[in-house]
């Protein structure tokens, strides 16, 4: 199938060829006819798949064939949780819209407001935003979303992960009850369908990959290392493997901008990203990293959703992540639109449990490197896949504390009327 075929205006498939695009991607395929068909969608697929141009090229489409309603104001409102997000959609709207006399504004907070009151002014069709500076704007009076035709929830996910939700509510509030809404998500836990099932009408189901699953063309591993080893390591893997641009994750701010410093006493050129660094000290360091004129972009997970890094190679979980799912979302920063990447994971003592943990999640045993003189072997699961698969077994049949068989806790049936307290084995 070729964008020819599903029906999109000549202006959009011009912007799509100009973007070097020729098929669509399965997301694409399954969710651009429903969306053009005005109807509720919940979809999900794993980050890098083409989620954007599955909502922003039908979104083009209805926008500029329905003709003009509500005068200035916004008829498409798009929400995102970070603003590295923001600037992506906006950016793949822009493109894929050029001739169409579609205007377009990107909402968010670190950065002057009056300009951002000025667009809204001259009027826009459609607004992508952060959800804090979007209501911030809207108690000003300065933007109106009762003419809304079209609510797009891009990263639901995340949203809810940043504690976004009640901002989220009010938002649905200020909208129209009736309109279309496409909800977008990485992953589906308990509170994103119960969030989807209250604001969704008949929505059409669109699932393209297993849920919370790694794309399949990117190469992970992990190092065991003592944290003092770390930086020396991953210097290490950047010098002799010739990297030239890298993305590590980091947990706090604070040692996104330490490991730095580090990298760049060891001759490596590296930046932070973080929500501490202003938005343009953000955007430079970004565009510096894709221009690879920084070897090392380091980053909190503030990044981990948003960056569109054309072929990035590598990807590092310099430290690991307290939410499982947010290993998916970071090394699905490479590996996207079809092209290959590796994922590497230093992993000490300490965090043995958050590996097992994503090892779970995506029902893999991630395979275990090591190099001489770096590699902290005392607790390093075997190597052997086969050896990782019993190891899970052995742990699950062991009564251990917060283990899940089929999904649900384990149940202790015996003689006794009495009920038996489930104790941690040692």
């Amino acid at each position: 199938m070729s964008f020819e075929n599903l029906g999109l205006r000549p202006e959009i498939l011009t912007g799509v060829k100009f973007q070097g695009y020729i098929e669509p991607t399965p997301i694409q395929q399954q969710a651009i006819p429903v969306i053009m068909q005005g109807r509720d969608i919940l979809a999900g697929a794993q980050t890098g798949t083409g989620k954007t141009a599955a909502f922003t090229l039908p979104l083009l489409h209805l926008l500029s064939t329905q003709g003009h309603r509500g005068g200035h104001r916004p008829r498409a409102l798009i929400l995102t949780p970070t603003r590295e997000l923001a600037a992506q959609v906006g950016k793949s709207v822009e493109t894929y819209g050029q001739g169409l006399h579609i205007r377009s504004t990107i909402i968010f907070g670190g950065v002057g407001i009056a300009p951002q009151i000025k667009l809204l002014r001259q009027g826009v069709h459609i607004v992508i935003g952060t959800p804090g500076r979007l209501l911030d704007l809207a108690g000003q009076k300065a933007l109106d979303l009762s003419h809304i035709e079209v609510l797009i929830l891009d990263e639901a996910d995340r949203m809810l992960d940043m504690g976004f939700i009640h901002d989220i509510r009010k938002i649905i509030r200020m909208v129209p009850k009736k309109r279309q809404t496409l909800f977008f998500s990485a992953t589906y836990s308990k509170e994103i369908k119960a969030l989807a099932d209250t604001i969704l009408y008949k929505p059409k189901l669109v699932e393209v990959a297993r849920q919370n699953a790694p794309a399949e063309n990117v190469d992970q591993c992990v190092y065991h290392v003592p944290k003092s080893s770390k930086c020396k390591l991953l210097s290490h893997l950047i010098i002799e493997g010739d990297w030239n641009q890298v993305l590590v994750f980091t947990k706090t701010k604070h040692g996104a901008n330490r490991l730095a410093k580090q990298l760049e006493k060891n001759g490596i050129m590296a930046s932070a990203i973080h929500g501490n660094k202003s938005q343009s000290a953000r955007t430079l360091a970004l565009a510096e990293f894709k221009a690879c004129k920084v070897r090392v972009l380091v980053a909190t997970d503030i990044a981990s959703r948003g960056l569109d890094i054309d072929r990035l190679p590598h990807v590092v979980n310099y430290d690991m992540p307290n939410i499982s799912e947010d290993y998916v979302h970071r090394i699905g920063r490479t590996g996207r639109a079809g092209s290959t990447g590796e994922a590497i994971s230093l992993v000490t003592d300490e965090e043995i449990k958050l590996l097992r943990a994503i090892e779970r999640l995506i029902k893999k045993v991630i395979p275990v490197n090591r190099i001489e003189g770096f590699s902290d072997s005392a607790k390093a699961p075997k190597k052997d896949k086969a050896a990782g698969v019993e190891a899970h077994r052995h742990r699950r049949s062991s009564g251990s504390k917060g283990t899940f068989r089929g999904g649900k806790p384990h149940e202790f049936k015996g003689k006794s009327s009495g009920k038996r307290r489930r104790t941690s084995s040692k």
